[in-house]
């Protein structure tokens, strides 16, 4: 690299070249700094980043961690890092050298942030502190895997915050009833929650839901996508996770419900989306419906939690019912574990029960002696 005055503009300009992945040799320039030593210390960040050297600042190695995971992942898994990378971590770390940043300083930072207050005026949720963290570390643990960083100073500082999420809340069949009452008045709303509540499926799942997805004489419904809404485009990503993927067998009225849904729709191709709706309408949607049927408000997953209740008390396994709802079933038990009294209480009468049988043949042994 070469570092020359600009005579024409009274600016410094940096000559530079760089080899790309495949070995080829590349010439640019980057001009405009107002100093010489502007220009110099531009200069030996990129010498930096170019031999890997962890004395580059923190925001230089953001730049190589976008490089290296930005294709790996979803759009939308990216995009909610890389709003917590300029929002959360980038004021605080940008200038820091990855090599010089100390527990301490992570400390520091948790501690801005669990002081934080967002737009209206509340501090940061337990699980989103533990979020921000998680992603601090995970830069972090790039850096010693990848780059030769000795250690994780976020990972010897611990978490903060918890995993927990907010409890969850759930409709019964007849709070349910009194809402879907209230959406009928629009019928985009009601089908909708329709699919909501009694499949179980996500907001991102019906949002990306299209004709073709539906069997009508097999009664089924078929989840292979989801819908995000980033940065004012559309985007159709796969499911959450693998298991997302699945069939799911329909009760017949929400067949012939789907199917008069469809009827209303002018020309709607195979493919269109048939909600095409945002979350934030739903969100509204939600508040109208809630508050008209005296109903408590609830989240829309938690139409989901309300559905797998629902299944719950209808006696099906855990096992079962993560099949139906793209879930583990070791998810559902431990998340649902609360909904299961009546097979804790079988539980232990069985064993009480064996407890009872084995003394009795004890009494029975000693008797023949």
């Amino acid at each position: 690299m070469s570092v020359y005055k600009d005579t024409k503009n009274n600016t410094w300009k940096v000559y530079y070249r760089f080899t790309d992945w495949q070995g080829k040799v590349h010439q640019s320039t980057k001009r405009g700094f107002p100093t010489k030593r502007e220009a110099l210390a531009w200069e030996r960040e990129q010498l930096h980043k170019v031999e890997a050297d962890l004395a580059m600042t923190f925001e230089s190695f953001i730049d190589t961690y976008t490089a290296d995971m930005k294709n790996r992942l979803k759009e939308n898994t990216w995009h909610t890092k890389e709003h917590i990378i300029r929002t959360k971590l980038l004021p605080y770390f940008a200038k820091r050298k990855m090599n010089s940043i100390q527990p301490k300083d992570i400390i520091a930072w948790q501690n801005e942030m669990i002081k934080c207050r967002d737009k209206s005026g509340e501090a940061y949720s337990p699980v989103y502190l533990k979020t921000l963290h998680n992603q601090l570390s995970a830069i972090f643990n790039h850096a010693v895997k990848f780059y030769g960083l000795k250690d994780n100073p976020a990972a010897k500082v611990g978490n903060m915050g918890k995993a927990k999420a907010r409890e969850m809340l759930f409709w019964t069949q007849e709070e349910y009833k009194k809402f879907s009452e209230e959406m009928m008045d629009k019928p985009v709303s009601f089908y909708a929650f329709e699919m909501l509540y009694w499949c179980g499926i996500r907001e991102g799942e019906l949002l990306a839901l299209t004709p073709a997805d539906f069997d009508f004489d097999r009664e089924t419904v078929t989840i292979s996508k989801s819908y995000q809404r980033i940065s004012g485009r559309d985007i159709i990503t796969d499911p959450k996770t693998p298991k997302s993927n699945r069939t799911i067998k329909m009760p017949e009225f929400l067949c012939e419900e789907m199917q008069d849904y469809m009827k209303q729709l002018y020309r709607i191709g195979k493919n269109d989306r048939l909600f095409e709706v945002t979350k934030s309408y739903l969100h509204h949607e939600m508040d109208r419906g809630a508050k008209a049927a005296g109903v408590k408000r609830i989240r829309i997953h938690d139409l989901r939690h309300s559905h797998i209740s629902l299944l719950i008390e209808m006696g099906y396994s855990a096992v079962a019912i993560a099949d139906r709802v793209g879930h583990e079933s070791i998810n559902i038990t431990y998340n649902y574990a609360h909904l299961f009294p009546s097979t804790q209480s079988d539980m232990a009468d069985k064993l009480n029960q064996f407890r009872k049988d084995g003394a009795s043949d004890v009494i029975k042994e000693q008797g023949r002696a």
